[in-house]
């Protein structure tokens, strides 16, 4: 019990990393918006403590999460970096509650990038 990152740790920090990665390669990584990320993540902490077989959601849960917190308070995220004409819309994250969660345009019916790996899909966060 002396580890001193145990395995449920390991999870929340990577889901964190996921999103901040996410978050930041939109440019989006204002320090209200790490605070809907945070918020999340211990949230998430008891819902995994719970049910400890959640811990493969946990990446994808947080995403959902701090997706409905930005809409509430700025706006949707992310917005579609595929359908280049209509209204501009959000990619939502699939599947809602499973392992390996993606970015997905339903408009287009196609998986965008995984959490995490919004930066590469959209062009955000590139280091030149």
């Amino acid at each position: 019990m002396d580890d001193p990152i145990n395995p449920l740790e390991r999870t929340l920090h990577a889901a964190r990393a996921l999103v901040l990665a996410d978050l930041a390669s939109g440019e989006v990584a204002a320090a209200d918006v790490v605070s809907m990320v945070e918020d999340s993540v211990v949230q998430r902490r008891w819902w995994v403590e719970q049910w400890p077989e959640g811990a493969a959601y946990v990446a994808g849960l947080v995403a959902q999460d701090v997706q409905d917190a930005l809409l509430e308070s700025h706006g949707r995220w992310p917005l579609c970096p595929v359908c280049g004409s209509g209204d501009p819309h959000a990619l939502e994250v699939e599947p809602e509650l499973g392992p390996d969660p993606h970015w997905v345009c339903h408009k287009a019916g196609v998986k965008v990038a995984s959490v995490g790996s919004l930066g590469a899909a959209t062009g955000g966060a590139s280091t030149s």
